[in-house]
């Protein structure tokens, strides 16, 4: 049930603005609204003290105990309209808990957020203390703003070990690389991810995990911690060309299909052609994948290799030796292709990261750079509000494909 709020009497409206002369007698560092939240929260804290005692200032004293007020101590705090000194009372037994303004507390509820928010776009510890001096006119230490983000390693450590879904019917494995500070020196940092998507269709991020280097060793750790947590099944499982990645996958998973991602494959593959030449040999690669069929895709190869082999050899060698890993798309319709045969889903997830950390030289550590992720990833998954596109469809597919390995009802 909600209490409907009168509006403010225009007379008291009138008596407040009475002086109002300029923007900074209502907004100023002392301005009418400062004063009115010092004025408004003491008072509170006031009658919080006379409900827990059980009278009021002055009045005979009515609870068993015989406690009565005892002064009151000086504290300020931080937000958004600066730094407000207010006066907290206090109670001869100690035994007064303000609700408004907790013990200890010296930021306004909210001004933890605005740091955090700061931080998950990137912005240094100096920056935010720039910014909120400038936006807000209160000093924030590195100090606290560390002690702020560092409260996020908690969250962190829950959310990396929490449960999965037993069934994702899809997974993209991908890779960044930043620079982080290791025992003294910078050093490029391999950060994985995996980002699944569920049998609703809804994109979720599994997990986060740095290493010195990306390799299917590590990528075969990764693995086996999403089995740890819950996984039993993947249905294709999205990745790049890395050496050694798939039968990691299938150690783990023997019935996943192990997807390469076709962009990477033309990516590699136009390394090794002049610019003049690229646009026609990037059009010939692609008859090759959007062939209608596996058999008509290995046709276009062959193609290919009579009109390009003389020329540029390891292409056609670099799709013959992958050939196997690159045709599971085939056996879906079109529209349910390009969701499997790209890691495009997770490629912008990336592309948002590398925007946040192109400003940074490096971090000072994996905890610092591991903070930034999750909290910039946790803004990015907010946008994740709808199923991928054609997922019904999909997921009919997979049904009819999959039937063994779906759940029951």
């Amino acid at each position: 049930m909600t209490v409907d709020q009168k509006p403010l009497p225009p007379a008291l409206i009138d008596q407040l603005l009475a002086n109002y002369k300029k923007p900074e007698d209502l907004i100023g560092e002392d301005g009418l609204l400062k004063q009115l939240t010092k004025a408004l929260v003491e008072r509170a804290l006031a009658a919080e003290m006379a409900e827990h005692l059980g009278h009021g200032k002055n009045e005979p004293v009515e609870n068993v105990a015989g406690n009565t007020r005892n002064g009151k101590s000086k504290k300020t705090l931080k937000g958004e309209f600066g730094e407000l000194p207010i006066e907290i009372p206090r109670d001869r037994h100690g035994s007064f808990e303000p609700q408004l303004v907790a013990k200890h507390q010296t930021r306004w509820t909210g001004f933890d957020d605005k740091i955090l928010s700061l931080y998950a776009r990137g912005m240094t510890v100096r920056e935010i203390q720039g910014h909120l001096e400038e936006m807000y006119g209160t000093e924030v230490s590195p100090t606290l703003i560390s002690s702020v983000t560092d409260a996020v390693m908690d969250e962190v450590k829950t959310w990396q070990a929490r449960p999965l879904d037993a069934i994702y019917p899809i997974v993209y494995l991908d890779c960044i690389h930043v620079k982080a500070r290791d025992s003294g020196a910078v050093r490029v940092k391999a950060v994985y991810l995996a980002l699944g998507v569920n049998l609703s269709g809804e994109k979720e991020l599994l997990g986060i995990w740095i290493a010195q280097t990306e390799g299917a060793k590590f990528w075969l750790q990764v693995v086996t911690e999403l089995k740890n947590r819950g996984v039993q099944d993947i249905f294709i499982a999205c990745v790049d060309g890395l050496k050694g990645f798939p039968e990691a996958i299938e150690a783990v998973y023997p019935k996943t299909a192990v997807q390469l991602c076709i962009v990477h494959m033309v990516r590699h593959s136009l390394n090794y052609v002049s610019w003049k030449l690229r646009a026609q040999v990037a059009a010939d690669l692609k008859r090759i994948y959007q062939s209608a069929t596996a058999e008509e895709g290995e046709i276009r190869l062959t193609e290919f290799e009579q009109k390009w082999n003389a020329a540029y050899p390891p292409i056609a060698q670099s799709w013959r030796r992958n050939w196997p890993r690159l045709i599971p798309f085939f056996d879906y319709p079109p529209e349910i292709r390009k969701v499997i045969y790209t890691t495009n889903a997770i490629e912008s997830v990336n592309m948002s990261l590398r925007k946040i950390t192109k400003n940074r030289g490096s971090f000072p550590s994996d905890e610092a750079l591991l903070k930034l992720f999750y909290l910039a990833l946790r803004n990015i998954s907010k946008k994740w509000t709808m199923p991928i596109r054609d997922w019904k469809a999909a997921l009919n597919r997979f049904t009819i494909e999959f039937d063994e390995r779906m759940p029951q009802g």
